[in-house]
């Protein structure tokens, strides 16, 4: 049973400047007071210094904030002339006016462009062919104006292309305010929906769409349906998803004709289907959700084709008729492999591709429906990364993908599914001589405590020595299944070309290799997740490619769960810390099912109000494990309007931090004060925030230039 009491230690807030006895200028880090919070769980008391912390509208809170703002920014005054420098690099590196490949949908072709000195895209198309006038239909840019933060969520053109609804936030907090745009006569319709998530789609009708509006935790948990012209308030409530375990979404197949409610989990899936044609309609549930079954649809013909895990770890195709799609009358296609994952499948009217994964690497596969041959692209490097473009024509043979690598830049390609020939249609510049030539890629493998092996990739300028000498880069996530590829970034160049090596490690609770692996590193095995980067940097060192004095580490939100757990296991092992939104205070978030993605996540994380699961969980939280000894340098990076991790989290792991190790290292906190998870929205701020970062680690190097 919980049980709740306070008490308060006040220590005063703020940062000293003080003079010291060479006649220099010390600076002392802002101390947040201490406010306890105790509880009482399973027998055990819990001490929380920093619960204050969370006041959001407490004016306290927001000077500490920027106590700690002015403090990091002193600490890194003297770095300025190279945080400028980095910043010119990376801008002098991107090709500022610039325009994306264009889509092809009907008779228009859409895509966006950029232009120098401007922060955000320009949606635009141009109807009939690419030598027609240019219609410009969103420029994020007048958006913006007079706003410090702002992101389109949702950008959807009707089917008769008359039509734009889209979707702007401008704080943050991933809620969205959605109107509709009238392409022949520039109306903004009166129509507005406020607090809508980014799940959206049109009916086939042109005057209906469904929406998804999100509770008071951030969950998209009610859909729907409203039709031009009509009151906003008396739109439809199609569906209402009450088990705040699930997260509600609408979709539409590429056949143009269906419509689904897709109801997640982290692990279950149901689903419903509508007549796109007949959107006022009843959506047909497909398969009532059974616990730790999941599958999507695709439609083709008479067929609805399932992507499950049902009796399939590693998911298997099935197919049923769309007259009765109930799992009685599923087949299967595409037998399960222990070996291969099938992530999802892309339907066209005459092909079907497989997106997998083998041995940690993505590939792709085609079948022939109408000769059912089977053929596998291939692709020229070790180590690469694809994903699937828009591809909005369902009777077409062309399969538009991305690909790039840590050496080779974006590049968009045209396939022929038919010929199998591929068409480069465009690569992404990178500006200022950039020679591919001069870099090279690799991957290796660390061998964890229990014998698995960890795959790493890694990138780095030809000529590196494995001495020890070398200062790396290693950054990982680990969690949902989500795989850390292998991607290209000229921001990067700025490391790689000061001796960095890049590199990636694809630990446990990933899905680099499959959802064995994922499984694997989640609930009660999550400490392999930990145990797997500490051993991948151990191989690191042992394999000279740099050493405990030049390794620098980095994770985001839930990576950030695994650098502030691994700092607490092995603080020697590491130079820099970087947690960029760290997820760090998991038990505290994971007891309070208000705070947003809470409930759903303990098919994650564990539910910590079962004592097994609140065991181990409190065994390598992060924020509840610092302890009183020697930390790296630590830079912490949080923003205010963050929904996915509060602000709170990474301002108390800082205090506790600040108040208990024993070291003279570098503990800095910068909090964005006007944006969310994602960080700054603008692409040259987002530069700024990246140069900082880099400068950060140059800085405490000791390498300048």
């Amino acid at each position: 049973m919980l049980r709740l009491c306070w008490c308060s230690v006040l220590i005063l807030t703020g940062s000293l400047i003080m003079g010291s006895c060479d006649g220099q200028v010390e600076l002392e880090p802002p101390k947040a007071k201490i406010e306890a919070k105790v509880d009482t769980l399973f027998g055990r008391e819990m001490v929380d210094d920093y619960f204050w912390l969370r006041e959001r509208d407490n004016p306290e809170v927001i000077d500490y904030l920027k106590a700690e703002n002015a403090y990091t920014k002193a600490v890194m005054k003297h770095t300025e002339k190279l945080q400028e420098k980095l910043y010119e690099e990376m801008v002098s590196r991107i090709k500022e006016t610039d325009l994306s490949v264009p889509v092809k949908r009907d008779d228009c072709y859409y895509y966006y462009r950029t232009e120098e000195g401007k922060q955000y895209r320009i949606y635009c198309r141009k109807k009939g062919g690419l030598e027609a006038e240019e219609e410009i239909l969103i420029d994020v840019n007048q958006l913006a104006e007079g706003k410090d933060y702002t992101y389109l969520g949702v950008y959807e053109v009707s089917p008769d292309h008359n039509l734009l609804a889209f979707g702007v936030d401008t704080t943050g907090s991933e809620r969205y305010t959605l109107r509709v745009k009238n392409l022949k006569t520039g109306e903004i319709y009166p129509d507005v929906i406020d607090s809508v998530s980014t799940s959206f789609e049109w009916a086939n009708d042109n005057r209906t769409f469904f929406y998804t509006i999100m509770d008071e935790a951030w969950r998209p948990f009610k859909l729907f349906r409203h039709r031009l012209g009509d009151d906003v308030k008396n739109d439809v409530l199609v569906f209402h998803e009450k088990d705040d375990a699930f997260f509600l979404g609408i979709q539409k197949s590429k056949s143009m004709e269906y419509l689904f409610i897709h109801l997640g989990s982290m692990n279950t899936t149901e689903m419903y289907y509508l007549d796109a044609n007949d959107p006022a309609g009843r959506f047909k549930p497909v398969h009532p959700r059974q616990q730790d079954m999941e599958y999507d649809l695709s439609h083709h013909g008479g067929h609805f084709y399932i992507v499950t895990n049902d009796n399939a770890k590693n998911f298997k195709l099935m197919r049923a008729p769309v007259s009765d799609p109930s799992k009685e009358n599923w087949e299967e296609v595409i037998p399960h492999r222990d070996s291969v994952k099938l992530d999802r499948i892309e339907v066209f009217r005459d092909f079907m591709v497989f997106y997998e994964r083998e041995h940690g690497l993505k590939q792709m596969r085609i079948r022939g429906l109408t000769t059912d041959e089977i053929h596998t692209i291939e692709f020229p490097e070790p180590v690469y990364t694809f994903w699937q473009a828009w591809n909005p024509d369902f009777k077409g043979r062309l399969l538009r993908f991305h690909y790039m690598s840590f050496i080779t830049p974006e590049s968009v390609y045209d396939y022929d599914m038919k010929t199998r020939k591929r068409e480069l249609k465009k690569q992404k510049e990178v500006l200022g001589g950039y020679d591919p030539e001069l870099y090279q890629s690799e991957r290796t493998f660390a061998t964890a405590d229990d014998g698995t092996r960890i795959p790493i990739s890694m990138v780095y300028r030809k000529g590196v020595v494995k001495d020890g000498g070398n200062p790396l880069y290693l950054y990982a996530y680990g969690a949902y299944g989500s795989s850390v590829e292998p991607y290209f970034s000229s921001n990067r160049l700025s490391l790689l070309d000061r001796g960095f090596i890049y590199a990636r490690a694809h630990v446990r609770g990933g899905g680099e290799m499959g959802r064995y692996w994922y499984d694997d590193g989640k609930l009660l095995s999550k400490k392999n997740t930990f145990t797997d980067f500490i051993a991948a940097s151990e191989h690191l060192i042992a394999e000279k490619y740099t050493s405990s004095e030049k390794l620098v580490v980095s994770g985001v939100s839930a990576g950030g769960l695994l650098i502030g757990t691994v700092v607490n296991m092995r603080p020697d092992l590491f130079k820099i810390v970087i947690g960029d939104v760290p997820f760090v205070d998991l038990i505290n978030t994971m007891l309070d099912p208000s705070i947003p993605l809470t409930v759903i996540e303990y098919e994650e994380w564990g539910n910590p109000n079962k004592k097994e699961y609140f065991d181990y969980m409190l065994s390598y939280s992060p924020y509840d494990n610092v302890e009183a000894k020697d930390y790296p340098h630590l830079l912490i990076l949080a923003g205010l309007n963050d929904t996915r991790v509060q602000y709170w989290e990474p301002a108390k792991w800082t205090a506790k931090l600040r108040a208990m190790k024993t070291d003279d290292n570098r503990l800095l906190l910068k909090t964005n004060m006007g944006t969310g998870h994602g960080g700054a929205s603008g692409r040259y701020d987002r530069l700024k925030e990246i140069a900082f970062e880099y400068v950060f680690v140059l800085d405490v190097l000791g390498l300048k230039e």
